[in-house]
């Protein structure tokens, strides 16, 4: 388990950013080059695009915009972190490098304003859907990936847009509960951790929930997916954590 202090942290997740949805790449770069830039770090929790198929895509002209947005704003001095998401596993150390950020484990435990608080993209918790765990295992086998990143990049997309489409369908007949966390496994993570807070993303439910984990009143911080209209962050700071716009 590592751990740093942040003194004002923000955290977001699940922009899903993509060429086909330029105004929200729009309100990502503002953001970056606003209230983001008066932070001490960034953290993103994974998804930061709809889709990544290797790094070996950095050229592509959507990515190197938003790869020059992410590296001009660490370039200001905010520690910028990242977390891969279930959309986003396939990052490496080639886009870090490029963005100018530090990846980071899933999970991890970091000192947020003196509240140990455990950091995850969230998919991990959605324990219920079965099917869904079993294919996140597959695919975050290094063997699975060594494979998969040998392949030509074409064909890695078009396999992923097939895997999309699919998931895509299952939702629609998945019971919404299955795909939310599951509150045992929330418990679980965070007394395993020692963690009094817990942040992730994923399910695209923001909001706040509390938890009683062996006697101790813990909290849980849902972040927000982003659209055109609406971008929201959680921000940590001495005075408090509170959502942002």
């Amino acid at each position: 388990m590592s751990s740093t202090r942040d003194k004002s942290a923000l955290f977001i997740s699940d922009i899903h950013l993509s060429p086909q949805a330029p105004a929200t790449a729009e309100r990502f770069c503002a953001f970056l080059a606003g209230p983001a830039s008066a932070a001490d770090s960034l953290t993103i929790l994974g998804d930061l695009f709809d889709y990544w198929a290797g790094d070996d895509d950095l050229a592509d002209p959507f990515n190197t915009r938003i790869v020059a947005a992410l590296r001009e704003f660490s370039a200001r001095g905010v520690a910028l972190l990242f977390m891969a998401g279930n959309r986003d596993f396939l990052v490496g150390d080639a886009f870090a490098a490029a963005a100018g950020l530090s990846l980071l484990p899933d999970p991890v435990v970091r000192d947020i304003g003196g509240v140990p608080t455990l950091l995850t993209h969230g998919d991990l918790l959605c324990t219920d859907d079965t099917d869904y765990q079993r294919f996140r295992a597959q695919v975050r086998e290094p063997s699975w990936r060594t494979t998969f990143l040998a392949r030509p990049l074409v064909e890695r997309k078009h396999e992923i847009e097939a895997l999309r489409a699919r998931s895509e369908t299952e939702k629609r007949i998945k019971a919404a509960s299955i795909m939310d966390v599951n509150a045992t496994a929330v418990v679980a993570a965070l007394t395993s951790h020692g963690a009094q807070a817990m942040i992730h993303g994923h399910t695209h439910r923001q909001g706040r929930h509390a938890h009683l984990v062996g006697g101790m009143h813990c909290q849980r911080w849902v972040l927000g997916d982003w659209h055109a209209d609406r971008g929201t962050a959680l921000a940590c700071a001495p005075a408090g954590w509170h959502f942002i716009d």
